[in-house]
This record gives C-alpha cells, sequence and structure tokens, in this order.
C-alpha cells in the first residue's frame, strides 16, 4: 500500500506497473489531471495525435503489434465519437485495447451536461466492457480488470470513463498486478481427435486466422503444415500467419477472393479454423458452408466460447488460443494422408492468380509490388486502410514474415497512416510501408503532423485514381453510367504540396520506371516521406477495367 495520492497518479501508476511505455492521446481538458501525472513520468511516451480517430487506430495497431494493450486517452463526447473508430476496429479485430475517456463531472451526470455522454450505452456493444471508474479507492481495481480483461479469452477493447473530479480525489489504493495472457491449452484428447479427424480426410483446408499467435506458434504451425503437405489459406488480412511463399500456402479468403479457392473450400470433407472468429468477409458472405451445419467436417479451434458455433455448428470445436493449439498440434509431428495432389493443385490455382497482369495506363502496379518485394527487407510492415487500391497489396506481394501485415479486418478507411506511426514505435528498425487510396490517404493524413514530431520514417504510398474507387466499382456494376458522389479528382489537394507542409519528403511517379529512383531518393529522408502514384482511372481492378465493368453491367440492363 502506498500513501494518498490522486485518482491520476494512481491511474498512471498502474500503466507502469502494465509495462505501458507508451500512450496515445488528444489532450482534453476532462483529463488534465493525467497529463500533469504522465509529465513526472517520462518513462511513458506521451503521443499527442491530431485526431482521436487517429490516435485510437494507432493504439489498436500497437496492441496488434505488442500483444499488449494499446492506450489511447481522448476528452469526452466529440472526442470519445471520434475514437469510436478505432474502438471499433479494436473490436471487431479483436485486438485488446483501453481506451480512456476524460467524463464529465458527477455533480452534472444525468442532466446532460457539456458533451455528456453515457458510455455504458454508446460503447457497450463496440467493447468487451465499460467501467466507468466513480471512486478513487477502486482506480487500481478498474485498470487491472480492464487490462486482464482486453487480454483474455477473445482479446479486445475495453472503455473506462474518467470523471474529471474524480481524478484528482485523495484516496490510498494498493497497486495491481500485471496482467498476463493465459494460456488456454487444449486438452490432449482434443489435439489427438483433430489428427484422427486429419488422417480421416481426403480433402482437408486449413485455415488460419485471428488474434493471439506467437512467432514460434506460426513457426512451428508452418513446419507441420508442410511435414504433413496441407493445403492452408489465411483469413482476411491475416495473410502473415504463414510465409506465402510456402509450399502449403493457397491463398487468402477475403474481399474479392481466388474463385478457386472458394471452389476448393466449398469442396474440402474437413476444414479445420485455427483462431479465425468466421466472420462474413472470412466466409465469403457466409456461404463456403452451409449454416448451421457444414455439409463439410468442421473443426474450430477459437479462444472465445460464445463464438464456437455462433454461425456454424462443428464436428468439433476447441476452446484455446491459436498459438497453443498450433504448438500442441505440431508437437506431435506430421499427419499422413493421401492429399498431395489435392494441395498441388491448390498452391498451382494461387500462383495462377497471383501471377503478374497488365493494367491500363503508365502505372503498373504488379511491377512496383515486384518490385519492393525484390528490395525491401522480408521484415519489412506493411499497412493499409479500406479501398480497391489494397488488392495490389493483399494479392501480389508476397506476406514472408509473421508481424508484417497490419490491417483492419474490419474494412475501416484511414487506417494505413496511423498503423504505420504505431508499427514504427514498435519496431523502430523495421521499414513501414504504408499503401494508401486518395480517398483513404484523406480521413488521416493529419497524422502526417504526428509522424514528423516524432521523426518516424514512414513511407506512404499514395495511388491516385481520383476516385472512392471501392464505391465507384460497386455502382458501375450497380447502376452503370450513373456516376454520384464517388468522384474525388475535382477536390483532391496537390498530394505532395500538402505531404511537404508537414515537412515530408514528397514526390509524384506518373510511370512505372520512375518509381524505384523515386523510392531510393525518399527513403534517405530521415522522416516520413510520401510518394504519389498516378494511376489510370480504368485500372479499377487487376481483373477488369471500370470500362469492362460498366460496359458489362450495361448489357444486363432491360431493354
Amino acid at each position: 500500500m502506498k500513501g494518498p495520492r490522486t485518482a491520476a497518479r494512481i491511474l498512471v501508476d498502474q500503466l507502469l506497473l502494465q509495462g505501458v511505455d507508451r500512450v496515445f492521446c488528444v489532450p482534453g481538458e476532462s483529463f488534465l489531471a493525467v497529463l500533469d501525472a504522465l509529465h513526472d513520468c517520462p518513462q511513458i511516451e506521451l503521443v499527442t495525435c491530431r485526431h482521436e480517430g487517429g490516435a485510437a487506430m494507432m493504439a489498436e495497431a500497437y496492441g496488434k503489434l505488442t500483444g499488449r494493450p494499446g492506450v489511447v486517452f481522448c476528452s469526452r463526447g466529440p472526442g470519445a465519437t471520434n475514437a469510436s473508430s478505432g474502438l471499433h476496429v479494436a473490436f471487431q479485430d479483436s485486438t485488446p485495447m483501453i481506451l480512456f475517456i476524460g467524463q464529465n463531472p458527477r455533480d452534472v451526470m444525468t442532466r446532460e451536461g457539456f458533451q455528456e455522454i453515457d458510455y455504458r450505452c454508446t460503447f457497450g456493444t463496440q467493447a468487451k466492457a465499460v467501467l466507468q471508474l466513480e471512486d478513487a479507492a477502486r482506480t487500481a481495481e478498474f485498470v487491472t480488470r480492464a487490462f486482464q480483461l482486453a487480454m483474455s479469452g477473445r482479446p479486445g477493447p475495453v472503455v473506462i470513463p474518467l470523471p474529471e473530479d474524480v481524478l484528482t480525489e485523495i484516496a490510498e489504493c494498493a497497486d495491481g498486478r500485471p496482467a498476463a495472457r493465459f494460456a488456454n491449452e487444449p486438452s490432449p484428447e482434443a489435439v489427438s481427435a483433430v489428427r484422427a479427424l486429419l488422417t480421416e480426410a481426403r480433402r482437408p483446408v486449413v485455415m488460419l486466422g485471428g488474434s493471439g499467435w506467437t512467432g514460434e506458434a506460426v513457426a512451428a504451425f508452418r513446419r507441420f503444415a508442410e511435414d504433413s503437405g496441407l493445403p492452408v489459406t489465411a483469413s482476411f488480412r491475416r495473410q502473415d500467419l504463414l510465409d506465402n511463399d510456402s509450399s502449403s500456402y493457397i491463398g487468402e479468403l477475403g474481399l474479392g477472393p481466388n474463385p478457386r479457392l472458394v471452389q476448393m473450400v466449398a469442396e474440402a470433407d474437413l476444414i479445420l479454423v485455427i483462431g479465425a472468429r468466421l466472420g462474413e468477409i472470412g466466409t465469403n458472405g457466409y456461404t463456403i458452408m452451409d449454416i448451421p451445419c457444414p455439409r463439410q467436417r468442421l473443426i474450430h479451434v477459437y479462444p472465445g466460447p460464445d463464438e464456437i458455433g455462433h454461425v456454424y455448428r462443428p464436428e468439433l470445436g476447441i476452446v484455446s488460443d491459436p498459438a497453443s493449439f498450433a504448438l500442441a498440434l505440431a508437437a506431435g509431428g506430421a499427419v499422413r494422408g493421401d492429399w498431395d495432389d489435392w494441395r498441388k493443385a491448390a498452391r498451382a490455382d494461387f500462383e495462377a492468380w497471383t501471377a503478374p497482369r497488365t493494367s491500363p495506363g503508365a502505372i503498373q502496379m504488379c511491377e512496383i509490388m515486384a518490385w519492393l518485394d525484390e528490395s525491401l527487407p522480408e521484415d519489412t510492415i506493411y499497412t493499409n486502410g479500406a479501398g480497391n487500391f489494397t488488392v495490389w497489396l493483399h494479392r501480389f506481394h508476397r506476406y514472408r514474415r509473421f508481424g508484417t501485415q497490419v490491417a483492419p479486418i474490419c474494412g475501416s478507411m484511414g487506417y494505413g497512416i496511423p498503423a504505420a506511426l504505431a508499427a514504427k514505435f514498435a519496431r523502430p528498425e523495421a521499414s513501414v510501408i504504408c499503401i494508401a487510396g486518395d480517398g483513404d490517404f484523406q480521413m488521416t493524413c493529419t497524422e502526417l503532423a504526428t509522424a514528423a514530431a516524432h521523426g518516424l520514417k514512414i513511407r506512404i504510398l499514395i495511388l491516385n485514381n481520383g476516385m472512392l474507387g471501392t464505391i465507384r466499382m460497386h455502382q458501375e456494376r450497380h447502376y452503370p453510367a450513373r456516376v454520384s458522389g464517388t468522384d474525388l479528382a475535382r477536390g483532391n489537394p496537390d498530394f505532395t504540396a500538402l505531404a511537404r507542409s508537414y515537412g515530408a519528403h514528397a514526390e509524384r511517379v506518373e510511370r512505372t520506371t520512375d518509381f524505384a529512383a523515386a523510392f531510393a531518393r525518399a527513403d534517405t529522408h530521415d522522416g516520413p516521406a510520401v510518394i504519389e502514384i498516378m494511376i489510370d482511372p480504368e485500372a479499377l481492378t487487376p481483373g477488369a477495367s471500370l470500362s469492362q465493368i460498366r460496359q458489362a453491367a450495361l448489357q444486363t440492363l432491360p431493354g
């Protein structure tokens, strides 16, 4: 028991105890006492962001990369609702995160005071818990509980509103204990059952996904999969869970998946899912299996028991974190079955799907992605937000190392830049590349100021086609030649001038042959750098141009 302290001081002491080395925030008067306590705590770096959404996304990405809860502070009302974009990412991506919100003083609550929100109602379905602190003496209890809850079972975010007057109250409060990720290991009987089911299969598919993996588990599972000759697919934006050059890797079940891969999963006689939640995107709109009872024999390994059978009733459900299960499965050595031709065919389909292709215009993104793969280290971290531009990265880049894909499963625009900052904070020795679209970039481009302030050497590639590409693609498919709301070209800024105004190096590239030299120049800059790549609007997807998509839709119209 330490002597009397303010609740703000108790809170910061708990952050230290939990091993927090960095917090992200947009300062607000509602938590001035915490800012003051952080002033006396140089062990924790305070990263001042330009928007609460960017701050929350940074904290979420930091949690993805470190496995410990990312921490973000924001002010009440508009500050908290701005931060909810990052909170949503953490919830759907199963990422440990703590969102501290400066709250109204207790004496004005329930009167609709200035910027007042009931966060239990507002965020109750977007977080694992909302724990409003109303007693200074319970500060350590609440923070300890929040960290443990964020890391337990299916990881996720916890919200702690902090009434302004509570933070300045003095209390005697014992410190908590560091939260730990308790291994949720599968029973030997469960592992044996999985091995037996695998040996009975003729057309097995393994799907990897979710959070809670470790480098050791990823390496062990790779050895097991390759020694067993098993075909392995990744769920949406979890492609770094198996080296994409592995003979076992057969591609990603994400947005716009390889039709041959979808067909293969449909034809499988056994699907072993490790860590993936089996959400809408990773199941191709809940179509790869029958609901509620799949035709395929389904084994679902997941850390949260409530998710097993949530949509698909498995033949065998195992409550385990993916790392513990992968290690336990690999420890038994390879399994044998008559599926080598099945795997080879799937791998060949993947190679064909990801083979370079020519697109309209002077910029060939396949060539640029190939150059990046050949020129940058295998541990380069790639971040992105949402949009059609991401297909060039997800389909044509080969993820070689665990922890090199930092992207939102929830599909949030604007995620790439905050995630790139978080990646550079978490792994300063690694190269960090953010791939962004022109619309996506403008969601959080103000965080260039944060990157410049901290001298972060992130490299941002803006794929500028002058439109909101994903929405335009759907628009042309459903309402061909009726463009509404998706044109950005007339209002887009000069991205290079904008980047330079933040202190970043910036160049524009209009031909593929100019990219390598531009990247080399950008990479010498000791701070953020932006390369604007001018994409032909016709190059809307690798498989079909804008005009082809429009023409195909027009032919289906009556009359």
